[in-house]
């Protein structure tokens, strides 16, 4: 693989860089990490997730985000075609696909995914969250694949997506009340609410009670039984891409304990992993991959705020 770049490239990259940076502080501080080459393609894999997500939780009407999607879906089929949009985002995933052997099949279950979103309902059982989850998030871990573990068999393409189901129930569990009051929506699955004995009406009143924490550790206890599955296909990522992608797992995981920090108040506050935290978690990470595989990081960058 070649690592030299076009002025342009350059900054189309930086542009899908800025976009990372902008909406996820804990991607960015995990792949930044990479080599620039891989890093950069996941700036941009990032981007075209931000550009789809964004086209759905827009202001405007159903019909007017449904068109958005639409353009970006019929931008796709021309990329795949090979008849790239001109813009910075078009052109630095056309980049990738010329560096890595990608599968753009990722790409349109991150599309169906939105469109879930757009014709959003709560879900009815934990199956059916994580079946949702799989496509705006657990995609995102097959889009990536081909460039932190090229090769990867049919049980690494598997934890990859659990990864990103992970995170998305993780998100989930942050944002809460921030769905609910700008969104109108409750990604907490009815069987779920209805065995813990909480309503929408204590929800919609932001009641935080012995009901409510022990429905989100069930959520929470399914999130990190995905984390810990995922750790067992480790080996066949990378080398210089392990680190980034469990150290990514670590600060994402990490949101659970700092909601539980703030007292369960998915409400009045968002649950964010601090700097030093970070670090803490990059620290853990690298003495539990030394221990696990013998790969020792010797650069301070590894581990810095």
């Amino acid at each position: 693989m070649t690592t030299s770049f076009s002025r342009r490239t350059e900054e189309d990259y930086r542009h899908c860089e800025a976009i990372i940076k902008r909406h996820s502080k804990s991607f960015y501080y995990a792949f930044s990490r990479l080599p620039q080459e891989k890093a950069r393609a996941v700036y941009a894999i990032y981007a075209f997730c931000r550009t789809a997500d964004d086209s759905v939780d827009s202001s405007g009407s159903r019909e007017e985000r449904m068109a958005a999607l639409g353009r970006l879906s019929a931008e796709l089929d021309r990329f795949r075609e090979g008849q790239d949009a001109d813009t910075p985002l078009w052109r630095a995933l056309r980049d990738v696909f010329r560096r890595y052997t990608m599968d753009i099949q990722p790409f349109y279950d991150q599309l169906e995914g939105q469109r879930m979103d757009l014709d959003f309902r709560q879900p009815a059982d934990l199956r059916r969250l994580e079946e949702y989850s799989y496509f705006v998030a657990g995609s995102v871990g097959l889009m990536l694949l081909p460039i932190i573990a090229p090769g990867a068999d049919a049980e690494t393409r598997r934890h990859a997506a659990t990864l990103g189901v992970a995170m998305q129930l993780t998100n989930i569990l942050r944002d809460i009340g921030e769905d609910l009051r700008d969104k109108d929506r409750i990604y907490l699955p009815r069987d779920l609410m209805a065995k813990h004995g909480y309503t929408s009406e204590d929800l919609e009143n932001r009641l935080i009670d012995d009901r409510f924490t022990s429905l989100w550790e069930a959520v929470a206890a399914r999130s990190e039984d995905l984390y810990d599955r995922f750790n067992e296909t480790l080996g066949d990522y990378s080398d210089d891409s392990r680190l980034p992608v469990v150290l990514s797992a670590g600060v994402y995981r990490g949101i659970l304990n700092e909601v539980r920090n703030n007292g369960y108040d998915c409400f009045s506050r968002r649950a964010v992993v601090g700097k030093l935290e970070k670090s803490r978690i990059a620290l853990a990470v690298k003495a539990s991959l030394t221990r696990k595989t013998g790969m020792a990081h010797t650069l301070a960058a590894d581990v810095a705020p």
